[in-house]
């Protein structure tokens, strides 16, 4: 007989004779006659109730059994008289698969999520992070379902890279030379290195993207992306996942319908597939998560260009940190500003100055500004950042030499140009970040399956 899931089971609308169910107790107490056990499976936050009687063969046994012990159940899916839960197992056996010790560290039932950290390993089999790793997987899922419905083309895009798409030249780099030798020799040959070049691990996979929307059209990337930062920010990790949509014959306006399309359809496809999931983090995490998911999906996104969002900080009589002057580029507590408190709800900021963004974005007419674009959101701040591209060659030529760019290490990207351009865009979002803010949770580490910072990369 196989083993049945535990979302299943509680979803049945019937009894059944007699059903296997394997999983690890989150509680148990046993009395002479009965042993009560709460048995978890990993498939849905519900726990189901174990009926264990004194005349199984191995009782003595299953009187021993600890919190995190892992077990394997036979027996009949009754209807249960306790409240909260519709049915419960009458066991007829009860296989110890493995006992945890007395020392098994989620014997409480509330751990604060820093002593989590440390034990990121076991801390998916604690109710709130079972809740957001099973919403990670379903957002996923709805990425791709997205894109599929939409005809775009899933691409994967190289995570060692020669390129620096964003210019901030904090890269991890990957090279096969012996740390010994290039101490000895006091510099790195990279003639000698595996590539015959300096490489990289990826910050985007832009770059790549825009060649396959130039020929097939509308493609997207989702993957691992890494920055070199020595931060320790509750929005910052060293390895991050981005998704990236690149679309041909898309202008900036495009770009942002596109981007709030995304959001909303994904904000509802975890409100309508992840609703007990997502109860636990209204009850204990955000108390206004309901109306901010309300928010996402049902009223429409601010358009606002960078000057006038620079007015409105500018006289808002708010002291910032970082104090606010035209042509900076905004800080957290500005995005913040805007969104949660101006706005009140999500908001592209476009037309940003051209000397505080990268050579790919599109030139515009007044010569100042180029047409990028960032969505901001209410508790994180930047969520998308994006622009209409730069699609004519001599536009970008310029701006590359600007910018003290080698062209000739941009040959192909140049080559696009060249051989059939056309106006194209595309963005990127954090992924993690998304996470953040259908779920209320505050520190990026904690929807990271395991969050890789400065110091640490044991597991």
């Amino acid at each position: 007989m196989g083993r049945v899931k535990i979302n299943r089971l509680l979803a049945s609308k019937t009894a059944m004779d007699s059903v296997v169910v394997k999983g690890w107790v989150r509680t148990k107490r046993s009395s002479k006659d009965f042993s009560f056990m709460e048995v978890n499976d990993g498939s849905c936050l519900k726990n189901l109730q174990i009926i264990a009687e004194s005349g199984l063969a191995n009782y003595a046994e299953v009187e021993r059994i600890t919190t995190g012990s892992a077990i394997s159940v036979t027996g009949a899916l009754v209807a249960s008289p306790g409240k909260g839960q519709t049915w419960e197992i009458k066991a007829r056996s009860v296989e110890i698969v493995s006992f945890a010790p007395e020392d098994y560290p989620l014997q409480k039932k509330r751990h604060t999520d820093e002593f989590l950290r440390t034990i990121a390993h076991l801390r998916p089999r604690t109710n709130k992070f079972g809740a957001i790793f099973r919403i990670r997987s379903e957002v996923i899922h709805a990425i791709h379902q997205f894109y599929r419905e939409r005809g775009f083309y899933c691409l994967s895009t190289p995570v060692i890279t020669g390129s620096d798409c964003e210019g901030a030249g904090e890269m991890f780099r990957v090279t096969s030379l012996d740390p010994a030798e290039v101490a000895r020799q006091g510099r790195m040959n990279f003639n000698e290195d595996f590539f015959g070049a300096e490489a990289n691990l990826t910050v985007s996979g832009q770059l790549s993207a825009e060649m396959f929307a130039l020929a097939l059209g509308d493609v997207y990337t989702f993957g691992p992306t890494f920055r070199a930062e020595n931060s320790n920010t509750s929005r910052h990790v060293a390895e991050f996942w981005m998704l990236e949509p690149e679309m041909a014959f898309c202008d900036l306006d495009g770009n942002m319908d596109h981007g709030e399309d995304l959001v909303k359809a994904l904000t509802r496809h975890v409100m309508e597939n992840c609703a007990e999931d997502l109860e636990l983090f209204t009850k204990f995490v955000d108390k206004s998560l309901e109306q901010v998911l309300d928010t996402l999906v049902n009223q429409s996104y601010a358009r606002v260009t960078y000057d006038e969002g620079m007015e409105i900080l500018q006289k808002s009589g708010r002291k910032f940190e970082f104090p606010v002057e035209n042509g900076m580029d905004l800080q957290s507590e500005h995005e913040r500003f805007l969104a949660e408190e101006y706005f009140k709800k999500p908001l592209f900021l476009f037309n940003y100055p051209r000397g505080i963004k990268p050579f790919y974005m599109r030139q515009n007419d007044d010569g100042r500004t180029v047409a990028a674009v960032d969505l901001l959101v209410p508790r994180i701040g930047e969520l998308i950042g994006g622009s209409q591209r730069e699609e004519r060659l001599s536009h970008l030529e310029q701006r590359m030499d600007e910018m003290g760019l080698a062209q000739q290490e941009y040959w192909w990207y140049l080559d696009s140009r060249r051989f059939g351009t056309v106006p194209h865009s595309g963005f990127g979002m954090g992924f993690e970040r998304f996470l953040m803010l259908v779920t209320g949770i505050t520190n990026i580490r904690d929807v990271v399956p395991f969050p890789r910072t400065p110091g640490s990369i044991n597991f």
